[in-house]
Formats: C-alpha cells, sequence, structure tokens
C-alpha cells in the first residue's frame, strides 16, 4: 500500500476548514478524493492475500467520509427549513449559492459552453430535496429523449436573461425532477409550472415544492402534446423530446403567441431545430447549439 494514502486521508482528517459547513466545494473535493481512495483499497482488497492493514484503512477512510457527509447533510436540513419559512428566496438565495458553491452569476462561467456539471449542481441537488431518485415506471415513447438534470449555471443564467416578474407564468416542458421550476420560483418569485409525463418523476417534484413550502410551484403529469400552457408567459425544453413531438409542442407555442408574445429558452439538441421557427426570434449570439442557453422571443403575427 502506498504511503501516499495514508498520508492524504491524514491530511484530509487534519484539515479543520473541511469541518466548517461555509466550505462546501472544499469538501466536496475531499470527498470525491476519499472515494477515490476506498475505490483504490477496493482493488487491493481483491488481491490474493492483501495487507491486513488495509481493511482498517479502508474503515479510517469510511469513517471520515460519512462524517462528512453528516455536515452537508446538517446543512441541507438547516438550509430547506430557512427555505420553508421564507428567510432564504432571491437574492438571498443566490448570495447564499455563491458563498456555499463558490459561485454565482458574475463567475459562473456563463459565456463558456460544455462545462457540464459541477459544484453547483452538487450544492443545489442536496438544497432542494433529501429524497432518493426515483426510477421511470413506464417505457419511453419514440422521440421521447432519457431525463438529465438541467446544469445549475443554465438556470442561473436563464434567470439573470429572463427579467421574470410575479406576473409571469414560467413553464418548464419536460420537468423531469423539477429543479428548475424550484430553482426559478425561489429565485424570482414567479408561478411556476412543470409538465411531466413520468409519474415517478412528476410526484417527485412535487413533494419537492411541498417540503420547500412553494404552492406557486406545480407539476402537472401530462404529454406536452395534450397538456393545456395557455397561460404561460416563458417557457423552457432541456431536449425532452425531439422530431415529430418536438415540432407539435412547438406548433402548440406558436398558437399562443399568435395571441400574446412568449419568451423560450432551450438548451442541448433541440435549440438548433427551435432555432429554425420562422416565428421566433433570437439564437444569433449562440456558438454552439447544444452547450449554450439558447433564447428565443416570439415574432408579432401578421
Amino acid at each position: 500500500m502506498s504511503s501516499n494514502i495514508l498520508t492524504d486521508i491524514q491530511s484530509i482528517q487534519g484539515n479543520n476548514t473541511l469541518w466548517q459547513d461555509t466550505h462546501f466545494a472544499s469538501r466536496m473535493q475531499a470527498l470525491d478524493h476519499l472515494a477515490f481512495i476506498i475505490d483504490h483499497l477496493d482493488d487491493l482488497l481483491r488481491l490474493r492475500n492483501p495487507p491486513a492493514e488495509l481493511l482498517s484503512v479502508k474503515q479510517w477512510a469510511l469513517t471520515i467520509s460519512q462524517q462528512l457527509e453528516a455536515i452537508d447533510w446538517a446543512l441541507f436540513e438547516r438550509l430547506r427549513a430557512a427555505i420553508r419559512n421564507g428567510h432564504c428566496q432571491g437574492r438571498a438565495l443566490l448570495d447564499l449559492i455563491n458563498s456555499y458553491a463558490g459561485q454565482g452569476l458574475s463567475n459562473n462561467q456563463l459565456t463558456n459552453p460544455g462545462v457540464g456539471y459541477d459544484e453547483l449542481d452538487v450544492f443545489t441537488n442536496g438544497l432542494l430535496s433529501s429524497q432518493a431518485l426515483p426510477s421511470e415506471t413506464q417505457k419511453r415513447q419514440a422521440e421521447m429523449i432519457f431525463y438529465q438534470k438541467t446544469p445549475t449555471r443554465i438556470i442561473l443564467e436563464l434567470v439573470a436573461k429572463a427579467n421574470l416578474t410575479k406576473q409571469d407564468v414560467f413553464y418548464d416542458l419536460g420537468s423531469g425532477l423539477g429543479q428548475v421550476c424550484l430553482l426559478v420560483n425561489l429565485l424570482t418569485g414567479t408561478p411556476t409550472k412543470g409538465i411531466e409525463v413520468e409519474p415517478a418523476y412528476c410526484r417527485y417534484a412535487q413533494i419537492s415544492a411541498q417540503d420547500l413550502n412553494l404552492p406557486n410551484v406545480v407539476f402537472q403529469c401530462e404529454d406536452a402534446r395534450t397538456a393545456h400552457f395557455d397561460d404561460g408567459s416563458v417557457f423552457f425544453l432541456y431536449t425532452p423530446f425531439e422530431g415529430r413531438i418536438l415540432q407539435d409542442v412547438l406548433e402548440k407555442l406558436q398558437m399562443i403567441a399568435q395571441h400574446r408574445p412568449i419568451k423560450l429558452f432551450s438548451y442541448g439538441p433541440c435549440t438548433a431545430h427551435i432555432a429554425g421557427q420562422p416565428w421566433l426570434r433570437g439564437g444569433g449570439q449562440l456558438t454552439d447549439y447544444v452547450d449554450q442557453l439558447g433564447e428565443f422571443r416570439s415574432c408579432q403575427p401578421d
């Protein structure tokens, strides 16, 4: 066994800042490194006649990891209680995300495509729900895309660009576990609604909203092609479907836009198709139709 393993575990255990709940990003990195060490120890334990001390070293690493995870668990429980009581919303929540995850709108890599998931996502995952992740209960139809969470940096960018008010109604079409609707409502106060065809995801999202005491966040378990969202003014799609389904939903949005202007935001491969809709304007600033947020506005009908 390498002496570096013992040194690394000792270094993590002796780093006092990791035991302060405000140092979330550093603690996340330490937990990732401990997970790597534990995996390596498991590999060594599968060898013939492994050193006797390996089991105790692995248990040592596991104990430290569990202690650090407990700090995060208590942190998220406290913050969720503050949200329920209305003390952690709007700018206060954005400042909190910035302070704990080390990133905010000013340095959130908004113009850096392809960043993927980072500490912002780990933080918001823990903040918005303590539930176990559900499994799909029904087979996806052709042209329906498997669920992926929208990166938090994209949600923050959307909030910064959309200029949402309490008079708007925001829809996430293909809302999955509900994090877009939850964060948009928490940061702006705008009523938000999610349309999600998978019942298990919809239940998870609604429980999350109820647990955070967010009555203006609602999830509907429906197919977006038949759901009613005529009251919406701002819409978001993270490529929940493609092909004919996507076009059918866009045509429904076009019908709404014939009566009043709407805004449409998109992320992922669907953005290229949306950019080709003649009734929408925008998207010209994009250099990457997959990894950047698309922003569109409806044209006035002739």
